[in-house]
């Protein structure tokens, strides 16, 4: 995987790919466009493109904010629906008219809504312990605006005298970020590569800050039936057998999808990351029959 640059109308956004942007692909090799979760980055699905390389045109981006790519403007926050317009400024940007989309966590989601936007881009959807929307009741939609405020506020006040955190060692950075996943360092080790940076033998997180604010509103339960039912594309769901319970609650019912397969593979939220090789032999079944 090369490195890439992606410039979109505001900002520039890090990526990687095993194939040239700017010429015409000439094989008939499916493109794998990744997104990854909240604060992760695109190296979190490294160890699936040392198994899928051979097979699959493989292009990923990190989302604005995080790894190496670049944050959004001082008077902006990150909105969930900015995402999807990113997305649709990089897929632009690819030698080919449509992709098979592979997101995990938040990329899930992103990747779901806008497949229902532009089905014509979107070949198939795989979905990494993520699916559709998060949503809330909407009684309590006041509520979440003001702790969304409340969370910008917060930013600001301490925005002027909050120092970046400081960590002696890469290994310090590689354990801290283990222990809020629960997985081994071993896992983790280009994850944490994309994520920090070293100054003066000091290392310190890449990552924009204002990640961490609420959000000012949510979806109700119907508008995300209206989103995933619309969707066209088959959906193939991969779960772990210790992620959200929630995601392995018949979804298929409760959102209304029309062409939709789950497995539940051995793992956490990051079961891409500790079954690589069942993940990616899952990821070569479903797309393989598509193609044929």
């Amino acid at each position: 995987m090369e490195a890439i640059t992606f410039r979109l109308a505001e900002i520039e956004l890090a990526g990687l790919a095993n194939f040239s942007l700017s010429a015409p692909i000439k094989n008939n090799k499916s493109v794998l466009l990744f997104l990854h979760g909240w604060q992760d980055n695109a190296a979190t699905f490294s160890t699936l493109w040392q198994r899928l390389d051979a097979d699959f045109n493989l292009v990923a981006i990190d989302l604005p904010g995080h790894g190496l790519s670049q944050s959004r403007s001082e008077d902006n926050y990150y909105h969930f629906f900015d995402y999807i317009d990113d997305l649709h400024q990089v897929i632009l940007q690819l030698p080919v008219k449509s992709v098979c989309l592979v997101g995990h966590s938040l990329g899930a989601i992103i990747s779901s809504c806008y497949s229902a936007a532009y089905p014509e881009h979107v070949e198939q959807l795989i979905l990494i312990e993520g699916l559709a929307p998060v949503v809330e009741e909407p009684a309590l939609a006041v509520q979440r605006l003001k702790q969304g405020l409340k969370s910008r506020q917060q930013y600001r006040k301490q925005r002027g005298r909050r120092k970046a955190r400081v960590m002696v060692s890469f290994d310090e950075a590689l354990q801290l970020r283990a222990n809020v996943n629960g997985l081994p360092t071993a896992c983790l080790v280009p994850v944490v590569e994309r994520a920090t940076v070293e100054h003066d033998g000091k290392w310190y997180w890449r990552h924009d800050h204002r990640l961490r604010c609420d959000s000012l509103y949510r979806m109700t339960l119907s508008q995300a039936q209206a989103i995933m039912s619309s969707i066209e594309v088959p959906i193939y769901s991969i779960v772990g057998s210790h992620g959200f319970p929630i995601l392995r609650d018949n979804p298929q019912q409760k959102y209304g999808i029309k062409q939709f397969s789950q497995v539940v593979v051995a793992g956490g939220h990051h079961c891409h990351l500790e079954q690589p090789d069942v993940v990616s032999d899952c990821i070569q079944g479903f797309i393989s029959p598509q193609r044929d």
